[in-house]
Parts: C-alpha cells; sequence; structure tokens
C-alpha cells in the first residue's frame, strides 16, 4: 500500500451478502439461545413440579407417622391406666389377705409347740 496513491478498497471490501450471512448467523445464535433458554426452563420448572410432588408425599407420610403415633400413644395411656387400675385392686386383695394370713401362721405357731 502506498501513501501516495489512491486507496484500494476492493480488497477491505465486504459484500451485502457477507452482512446478510452474518445477520443469519445472529439470528441462528439467537434462535439456539432461545432454544436453550426454553430447554433450561422447561428442566427447571419439571424439578420444580418434582420437588413439589416429594414434598407433598413426605408431608402426607409425615402427617400418616403423627396421626399413628397419636393414637399409640393414647393406647399406651389407656393400658397404663388399666395396669394402675389391676395394681390398686391386687394392692387391696393382698391388704384384706394379710391378716387373714397372719392369723395362720399365729395358729400354725401355737400347734407346733
Amino acid at each position: 500500500m502506498t501513501t501516495s496513491g489512491p486507496f484500494d478498497f476492493t480488497n477491505y471490501k465486504r459484500t451485502f451478502g457477507d452482512r446478510s450471512a452474518e445477520s443469519n448467523g445472529s439470528e441462528m445464535q439467537a434462535g439456539n439461545l432461545s432454544d436453550l433458554l426454553n430447554q433450561v426452563s422447561q428442566n427447571s420448572a419439571s424439578e420444580i413440579d418434582n420437588l413439589i410432588g416429594e414434598f407433598q408425599r413426605v408431608r402426607g407420610k409425615l402427617q400418616a407417622d403423627g396421626e399413628r403415633i397419636r393414637h399409640e400413644i393414647e393406647e399406651y395411656a389407656e393400658l397404663s391406666q388399666q395396669v394402675m387400675q389391676i395394681t390398686k385392686v391386687i394392692s387391696e386383695s393382698v391388704e384384706k389377705l394379710r391378716p387373714s394370713l397372719a392369723d395362720q401362721r399365729t395358729a400354725g405357731k401355737q400347734t407346733i409347740n
């Protein structure tokens, strides 16, 4: 390239077709980006839906377990109350038998002598 002569634009000339190819490439890239974003969005939404389903399943299990535990505690309380009543009846029966057993022992000692 000489500085005294006119500048030769033919070496640097870009055709309009090249610009449209670049434009199409940009549109394709934008379309690919849009597709990628849609896919990521769908994957994310699907994952969120899966998590919601899992949380609902866990919630149902926790509620069922809570109800089962509540029922078992009620049964335990009833059984505990029944044991207390039976223990009281046995204790009262033993107290009633003690005097007669004591009388039998003293009577047995007197016959041995």
